[in-house]
């Protein structure tokens, strides 16, 4: 039979985990994690890990098994990804993947595109300009040097914008001028299926959730990892918000609620890079199991 990876994606809340647990079960398989904010031993409950339970039903992959303090790439992820995919293909004839961080999902799907080695003090420099001047700063020299990039990435996030500027300051061309859009070949078939509903669906699990992780802990959590809040993994949602509060900044129910906003935004452009591609199957989140089943089995 021909190998299959099942990469299950969508909106942040809408279910993925839930869906991944009953697929593995149903084919008797384990579940690769492509959610980059769930890679962190310090992060729990601000990322939504799985609960024990939920761990313990089905053998996960890349759930905490890494620091905040360490350095790994998509390049990283995209490499120990794939070795995993081909062990657990010499047992199951099916793997599952699971996560809505786009890129991470793309790298093992489609592969990474190639970008040319620059000069590491360039991000060095670039690092220490966002501490120093903030995030704005640099989003106004992407949009100056590379306006397609500027527009297609996620600008809010800091690690994206530094990466894309030091490509265009080390290389001298535009960031975008090396998205080639060349997959790469896998000795396996991909079949990405869709979790989704109407935007007000989504906003309310999206509030709810957000609700449910300040009663679970999360300010108790953040509060301890104030002290690294320097570190690229904590320049999150969830997080930075929360250390505006310790800091006198905002009150507390005010950076809540751009908790709520943030992820909704998060969403939203979750949505916009997932709709771009046509090989999707999407189901609406109440979809029976038993037909998205069907669906698969017949992928084979």
């Amino acid at each position: 039979m021909t190998k299959i990876l099942i990469s299950i994606v969508g909106p942040t809340a809408i279910g993925k985990t839930a869906l991944s647990i009953k697929l593995a079960q149903h084919f008797n398989t384990e579940i690769i994690s492509a959610d980059s904010r769930q890679f962190f031993k310090e992060m729990t409950v601000g990322t939504a890990v799985p609960s024990t339970e939920e761990l313990n039903t089905t053998k996960h992959h890349f759930i905490q098994h890494i620091s905040i303090k360490d350095n790994y790439s998509v390049g990283d992820f995209e490499r120990d990804a794939i070795s995993k995919i081909e062990s657990i293909h010499k047992n199951n004839d099916i793997a599952i993947m699971v996560g809505g961080s786009g890129l991470y999902v793309k790298a093992v799907t489609k592969g990474l595109d190639h970008f040319p080695d620059v000069d590491k003090h360039i991000r060095t420099e670039l690092n220490k300009r966002l501490i120093n001047e903030g995030i704005e700063t640099l989003q106004k020299q992407l949009k100056s040097l590379d306006f397609k990039a500027y527009q297609s990435i996620a600008i809010d996030n800091p690690q994206r914008i530094i990466r894309a500027l030091e490509v265009c300051i080390g290389s001298g061309q535009p960031y975008s001028s090396f998205l080639t859009k060349t997959e790469k070949t896998r000795p396996f078939k991909v079949v990405t299926i869709g979790l989704s509903a109407v935007r007000s669906i989504i906003y309310d699990r999206i509030n709810q959730r957000v609700d449910i992780m300040v009663n679970e802990g999360l300010i108790e959590e953040a509060k301890e990892l104030l002290p690294n809040k320097h570190l690229n993994a904590l320049n999150t949602v969830g997080y930075k918000e929360l250390f505006n509060y310790f800091e006198g900044e905002w009150t507390l129910d005010f950076a809540i609620s751009e908790i709520k906003k943030n992820t909704r935004r998060f969403a939203k452009r979750q949505l916009t890079w997932f709709k771009k591609d046509e090989t999707i199957q999407w189901f609406d989140y109440t979809t029976d199991i038993n037909n998205i089943i069907n669906y698969l089995e017949k992928q084979s």
